[in-house]
C-alpha cells in the first residue's frame, strides 16, 4: 500500500525521504504523527467484494484495494514503513516480516515454490543465514563460492545468489555491479544491513532483492525485531503470499517504531560512522591489536583482531555493552566465534576470515573519547614483544580522507 504514489512530488534527497516517505498523506488527514492501527480484523458488509479481493491476492499477491481485510494480509502502519523503505532503497516495493530471518526464509520459499532450490552464496554471511542454508532447513541446496566463482557455480536449478556486503563480521566488500552481471537472470539478493541505504543502494547496482535485518540500523534503538525485503512489485507479490501463508507478519507497533527510526537514519549512520572511523584509526595504530577491518564505504561497524585474549576484552568493557546485535544508538561489542557465528562450522568460519581472536564492534553515538577510554582499559597492557598492527583493511585510509 503506497500512500505516496499520488503526491506528484519530484525526486527528493535521501535525508528528505527518510523524514517524509510514508507520511506524505498525513497533513491532508489533519495528522502530524503517523497513527498506529492495532486491529487484527476489519468490518466489511460487502462479502462479494471481499471474495473478489481475496481472489486477486491469491492470484498475484497484489495488496487489496480499499480498506484492510485481516492483519495477516496487511496492516496500514506496517505499509507506511514498507513505502518509506522502498523509497530509500529505490525499489518498487518492500515487504516487512517479523525478523530478518523470516524475510530471508520467505525469499527461499518463493524460489523453492518455483522448483529453484539451489542457492549460490558467498561467505561470510550472518551466522544464522549461513546455518539456514547449510542445514537445508527449507530444502535448499547451497554452493559456497567466492565472488569470482559465482558465474561458474550457477546451474539450471539455481534460484538465488546471496551475498552480504559489507559482510558480517569481517566487513569484506563485494563489487555488487560485477556480481549482478555474473548472476545473469538469477536474482541477486544483497544483505544491506550493515551499509543501509545511506551508504549503498544495491538495487542501483543490479541487485533484484535487498535484505535488511531491520532490527539493526533501520530501527536504530535496540527495541524492535523486524526484517524487510526491498524488491520489484512482482517479487513483492510472491513474498506477501508467503507471509500470509506462513504468518511471519510484522506487528504494527514494530512498524511504527521502524518508521520513526527511518526519520533519523541518515543522521545516525553518519554520526556513528565518524566515531567508527576514528576508533578504527586508533586501533590500527595500537600495539595490542593485530588487525583492523573497516569498510571502504565507511559505516559504523569495526572488526579487529587482538594479540591477547578477546574474551578478556569482552569482560573488561564498562561503557560499551558486551552484547550481540548491532545498529543501536549505543556501542556494542561481541566475539563472533562465540556468539553470532558459533553455529557455523569452525573450519568454515575460519576459512571465511572469522578468526578466534576477532571482535566485532557496532559503534554508537557516544563521545568518541569516552569510547576510546573504555576500549583502552579493556584491551589491557600490551603483550611483551607485540608490534604495531600488522595489517589493516584498505578502506581505513580512504575513510579518513572523507
Amino acid at each position: 500500500m503506497d500512500m505516496d504514489m499520488d503526491t506528484g512530488t519530484a525526486p527528493r534527497a535521501l535525508a528528505t525521504e527518510a523524514v517524509h516517505a510514508g507520511r506524505d498523506d498525513l497533513a491532508r488527514q489533519g495528522l502530524h504523527a503517523p497513527p498506529i492501527d492495532l486491529s487484527t480484523t476489519y468490518p466489511s458488509y460487502d462479502s462479494r467484494g471481499e471474495a473478489a479481493r481475496i481472489d486477486a491476492f491469491a492470484a498475484t499477491g497484489t495488496e487489496p484495494d480499499g480498506p484492510p481485510v485481516y492483519g495477516r494480509l496487511g496492516n496500514p502502519t506496517v505499509a507506511r514503513f514498507e513505502t518509506a523503505l522502498a523509497r530509500l532503497e529505490g525499489t518498487e516495493a518492500a515487504v516487512a516480516f517479523a525478523s530478518g530471518m523470516a524475510a530471508l526464509s520467505a525469499v527461499l520459499l518463493v524460489r523453492a515454490s518455483m522448483g529453484l532450490r539451489h542457492v549460490v552464496a558467498v561467505r561470510p554471511l550472518y551466522g544464522c543465514s549461513d546455518h539456514l542454508l547449510t542445514a537445508g532447513l527449507l530444502g535448499s541446496e547451497v554452493t559456497w563460492t567466492d565472488p569470482a566463482g559465482v558465474a561458474d557455480a550457477l546451474r539450471p536449478g539455481t534460484g538465488l545468489v546471496l551475498v552480504e556486503s559489507p559482510a558480517n563480521p569481517t566487513l569484506a566488500e563485494v563489487d555488487l555491479r560485477a556480481l549482478a552481471h555474473a548472476c545473469g537472470s538469477v536474482p541477486l539478493l544483497v544483505d544491506n544491513t550493515f551499509a543501509t541505504p545511506v551508504l549503498q543502494r544495491p538495487a542501483e547496482q543490479g541487485a533484484r532483492l535487498v535484505l535488511h535485518s531491520a532490527t539493526k540500523y533501520l530501527g536504530g534503538h535496540g527495541d524492535v525485531l523486524a526484517g524487510v525485503i526491498a524488491c520489484d512489485e512482482e517479487f513483492a507479490g510472491r513474498l506477501r503470499q508467503v507471509r500470509f501463508a506462513t504468518g511471519g507478519v510484522l506487528h504494527p507497533l514494530a512498524g511504527y517504531l521502524l518508521l520513526r527510526g527511518l526519520s533519523t537514519l541518515p543522521v545516525r549512520v553518519r554520526a556513528a560512522s565518524a566515531n567508527a572511523a576514528e576508533l578504527a584509526r586508533r586501533l590500527a595504530a595500537d600495539p595490542r591489536v593485530a588487525r583492523v577491518h573497516y569498510p571502504r564505504i565507511g559505516g559504523a561497524m569495526v572488526s579487529f583482531e587482538v594479540h591477547g585474549d578477546p574474551h578478556e576484552v569482552i569482560a573488561g568493557v564498562r561503557l560499551i555493552t558486551p552484547a550481540v546485535s548491532l545498529g543501536s544508538v549505543d556501542t556494542l561489542i561481541q566475539h563472533p566465534a562465540s556468539i553470532s557465528h558459533r553455529i557455523v562450522d569452525a573450519d568454515d568460519r575460519r576459512d571465511a576470515g572469522v578468526s578466534d581472536r576477532l571482535l566485532r564492534m557496532s559503534v554508537g553515538l557516544e563521545d568518541v573519547e569516552d569510547l576510546w577510554s573504555d576500549l583502552d582499559q579493556a584491551l589491557g597492557r600490551p603483550l611483551g614483544g607485540a608490534g604495531n598492527c600488522a595489517t589493516s583493511h584498505s578502506g581505513l585510509a580512504a575513510a579518513h580522507r572523507r
